[in-house]
């Protein structure tokens, strides 16, 4: 017997009104064309030309010359090569210039999907049997590419979700590069990452105990053009190169709402997008709480499994996960440790669920099997649907299973609290399948979560609809552990 799940008339869709202003530069040569265009234009058609953009586009975007300011010292390299006297440009014609160096995209224009929920860190002001919850979602535009955006929302008792006002203008944030680095770790990091440390030694071995990204930035930049230099040291400067540039902090501002933050593609790692964040509020040993979440960083051609760590959900770190076990898609954090190790769920081989045990955040070795696909729904892979949630009754982790046709189903099992090796019980059954009217989308027969969280002794579960839009169910834990349990 199924478990029964009720479904909520609440559903997220694509918006295509929602656009972020971002660098655009197309190619060198037609680049220096338009620009010598805006260099030969006279002061008067300069400012009637940024004040008609200003005019258009300043009320879509917060501080709309701040970023055609940012946009004009990215494309001085351009205006160098030109040979122009760049320096006496008035600073309306800098701004023109950025203006042209920047387009619009809608982050949100073609999915809305793969969400995730979690406790707000506020919880005052709230009524008995209320909470409230962020969740995150895998928003996706042209080209599909992906970014991670935020929504506010309070539970009542009886489990409905009343959504907080959207914000307008969205916010993109400050990137601030890791500025300086400690040799020894920098050389361990690299090692965790599968870098031959002959090359790192080429690269670090003049530098002091602590050396400053620039300097390493310009040894690399060196490096890669010595002349015969071999493919596998070309290959690993590169992905030191590449590596380096995945660590980094973005900053949002204060006074923007959680609606308007987008955490956008930054790092070479995640030109392809940014996939599938699964945010989990970790409680550590001391009861201090911080919000941690896993995603796929693609570049279009390799993945990379990341670590996001945030206590203000304004500021942003963001590492790159290492280890045997950091492969694939699919990893999800469990939010507290487990006999004094952290401990995470992985899908290394594409397949079957399992788990690993470190005790560092951010590397991860010796997977173990969990589970593998049991049953006709799931014959084809197995994976996680989020962080585990801790109940009474275990550890409970949702998954998702793929069955004929690649239909996606949601399912649900029980783990012991002190050994999450060891399985309690399984769903026979999908505890949530793809209906009639959420089989058509990007993705047909798809429903999917990214973590769900337990509220009034309810399972909220906000899931995906055929990656294209959201929604989401309750079920009663006393009926899941049955359920489980039967």
């Amino acid at each position: 017997m199924r478990v029964p799940v009720t479904r909520k008339e609440l559903h997220f869709l694509p918006d295509s009104s929602r656009v972020v202003a971002r660098y655009f530069m197309n190619g060198d040569g037609p680049a220096q064309e338009m620009l010598s265009r805006v260099c030969a234009m006279s002061e008067k058609e300069v400012h009637q030309a940024l004040s008609q953009t200003l005019r258009e586009f300043a009320y879509r975007h917060r501080n709309i010359t701040r970023l055609f300011k940012k946009h004009y010292r990215r494309g001085r390299e351009v205006l160098e090569d030109m040979q122009v006297n760049f320096e006496d440009f008035s600073s309306e014609r800098k701004l023109l210039i950025g203006a042209y160096l920047t387009m619009e995209y809608s982050i949100e224009s073609a999915a809305f999907f793969n969400p995730s929920i979690i406790p707000d860190i506020d919880q005052s002001y709230l009524e008995e049997g209320e909470k409230r919850v962020i969740l995150s979602f895998r928003a996706t535009g042209e080209g599909h590419i992906s970014s991670i955006v935020f929504r506010r929302a309070i539970l009542d008792k009886n489990n409905d979700m009343e959504m907080m006002s959207i914000g307008k203008s969205m916010d993109v944030a400050e990137v601030q590069q890791k500025k300086s680095y400690n040799k020894g770790r920098f050389v361990r990091k690299m090692n965790e990452m599968r870098i031959p440390e002959k090359y790192l030694r080429f690269i670090v071995e003049d530098f002091p105990e602590y050396f400053e990204y620039d300097d390493l930035k310009k040894s690399l930049q060196t490096a890669l053009k010595a002349p015969r230099l071999t493919t596998d040291k070309k290959l690993a400067l590169e992905e030191i190169f590449w590596l380096v540039h995945s660590y980094y902090d973005i900053q949002f501002n204060h006074d923007s709402d959680i609606s308007e933050r987008v955490i956008y593609p930054v790092s070479d790692t995640e030109m392809g997008g940014i996939e599938d964040a699964r945010f989990v509020q970790f409680t550590d040993d001391d009861g201090t709480q911080k919000y941690f979440a896993t995603y796929t960083a693609y570049d279009r051609h390799t993945i990379l499994p990341k670590f996001l760590s945030t206590d203000d959900f304004c500021k942003f770190r963001i590492i790159p996960l290492a280890g045997k076990g950091a492969m694939g898609k699919n990893l999800a954090l469990f939010p507290r440790k487990i006999n004094g190790k952290y401990a995470m769920l992985s899908r290394i081989d594409g397949m079957n669920n399992y788990i690993m045990f470190s005790d560092r955040q951010t590397v991860w070795d010796h997977p173990i099997l969990l589970q593998e696909p049991k049953y006709p729904w799931e014959f084809s892979k197995i994976g996680n649907c989020g962080s585990p949630l801790l109940t009474k009754e275990g550890w409970l982790i949702l998954t998702h299973g793929v069955g004929p046709m690649r239909r996606y189903c949601i399912g649900a099992a029980l783990f012991d609290l002190d050994d999450p090796t060891k399985e309690i019980g399984r769903l026979k059954e999908p505890l949530l399948m793809p209906l009639e009217n959420e089989r058509e989308g990007y993705v047909p027969n798809v429903v999917y979560s990214c973590g769900a969280l337990i509220h009034n002794d309810n399972l909220i579960l906000p899931f995906a609809v055929s990656d294209y839009s959201t929604t989401y169910a309750i079920v009663a834990m006393e009926d899941l552990f049955r359920g489980i349990k039967g």
